[in-house]
């Protein structure tokens, strides 16, 4: 019996542990941190052997194969060992990969993902077709396929799971778009965009590419490589060789001469951005053939997901938005950018190599004032004094709140969008988001 090692106890390492043990592996689960009770009860309930705090060499090391959670660094001590053996290493969608005939859609890219996966999905299931969504969001795709077998999969791809996937193949890829993110675990912007375009590579002339041809990074990197798949693009700045494009105000998707069109108010997902992710779900849709008017439909009465530019109400006339979701600038700029009136902007957490240059003008023309959340906030400081005349520091979601709904006026908005990771103060962005909301509704 092969001996499958899980690193990590999440979402993403339990699904592949009851995956692993169901397909007939001896598995053992390592996690350095503290597993959590609803996780632990899968396990037991499973009979998998499992350990919290702490990586036991001896069990480890034997592993024929080891699954790593996708938040783990490579600079991590027990990975390095694992690596200097010579023991294969892959992420937990490459392991469930292999145990399922479906027809993958993944989606990737520095913005969007969850968007666009989710409203794919939503697209897939309205169509009544046998659907599954996993990846970096939702339930883990290893712990779905354990229980059913679909006819496709949507996933949401991070470079982190994409690093460690080798012989998957992704049948419909979509890559939204390329800004620098994560930084302070990529050794360059180049590696990075390597990492975005590992979605492709195993893809056939049978497959699709399906990707934003307005991005720099992105036609950048088109032109360093040879591409198998059927290529889609899609663009709202022009027509010429796309596959869905904007006329005026109107969406055209074109497939074979049968085109698509939809006004772009209609869109349930508004702002610049969303025009993208509605083209791209879009696309997936006039590909696998599903009918124009339930298309229409879906993408003009779709719910946006938690925690990305979520109304969460007026206090005084002063409107609080949840953006909490934007883990990094280019995010955070696409929030500002949809801004309509003065701004108080909520910002900061842990850096992942912010260049904030890049939202100065922005900042100019909307924010009023601008509240830091986090432990550490010098380079906010550094980066908009002059530019804001009032910024101040808080260390919790609710002083956050407080000291915003003080500074403004009826009429303002109060926008959280952190541009930065929530590790510092929070358990994740969801768990920010749901503070920021609890404390707005308190007031």
């Amino acid at each position: 019996m092969k001996r499958l090692v899980v690193l990590g106890a999440g979402e993403s390492g339990v699904g592949a542990a009851v995956l692993g043990k169901k397909k007939g592996w001896d598995v053992f689960v390592s996690d350095k941190g503290k597993v959590k009770e609803k996780y632990k009860e899968v396990l037991w309930n499973h009979g998998i052997e499992w350990e919290e705090e702490k990586h036991t060499e001896e069990f480890i090391l034997n592993a024929d194969e080891v699954v790593k959670s996708p938040g783990i660094p490579e600079k991590a001590e027990m990975l390095k060992q694992v690596r200097e053996k010579g023991i294969p290493v892959v992420s937990e969608i490459e392991f469930a990969l292999r145990y399922t005939k479906a027809k993958t859609i993944g989606i990737t890219g520095t913005n969007g993902k969850t968007t666009t996966a989710m409203l794919t999905h939503y697209i897939l299931e309205k169509a009544g077709l046998n659907v599954m969504l996993g990846g970096n969001v939702g339930k883990s795709l290893a712990l779905q396929l354990a229980e059913r077998e679909p006819e496709y999969i949507v996933l949401e791809l991070s470079s982190f799971q994409l690093d460690d996937m080798f012989e998957s193949r992704i049948n419909y890829a979509i890559l939204l778009n390329i800004t620098p993110d994560h930084l302070d675990r990529y050794a360059s912007m180049e590696v990075y965009i390597q990492s975005k375009f590992r979605i492709t590579q195993n893809q056939t002339e049978e497959d699709a590419f399906i990707y934003c041809s307005d991005d720099e990074s992105i036609m950048k990197g088109m032109g360093k490589r040879q591409m198998k798949a059927k290529l889609c693009p899609f663009s709202t700045k022009n027509s010429q060789g796309q596959m869905a494009w904007l006329r005026n105000e109107e969406l055209i998707i074109d497939n074979h001469n049968n085109q698509f069109t939809m006004s772009i108010y209609e869109l349930a997902l508004q702002g610049r951005h969303n025009v993208y992710n509605s083209m791209a779900a879009g696309v997936v849709g006039k590909l696998l053939d599903i009918r124009k008017d339930l298309i229409r439909e879906c993408l003009s009465d779709y719910k946006n997901v938690d925690h990305r530019l979520e109304v969460v109400g007026k206090v005084c006339g002063i409107e609080f938005i949840n953006d909490s979701k934007a883990t990094n600038l280019n995010a955070a700029w696409y929030a500002l950018e949809s801004m309509t009136g003065p701004t108080i902007w909520i910002v900061g957490g842990i850096d992942k190599g912010n260049d904030y240059e890049m939202v100065k003008d922005l900042v100019k023309q909307k924010v009023k004032a601008i509240v830091c959340l986090g432990t550490d906030n010098q380079k906010i400081h550094d980066a908009f004094s002059g530019i804001v005349d009032t910024i101040v520091d808080t260390s919790s979601a609710e002083e956050a709140v407080k000291a915003a709904y003080y500074m403004g006026r009826k009429g303002d908005t109060v926008l959280l969008s952190p541009a930065c990771a929530s590790f510092d103060l929070f358990e994740n962005y969801e768990d920010r988001g749901r503070q920021f909301k609890s404390a707005v509704r308190s007031l």
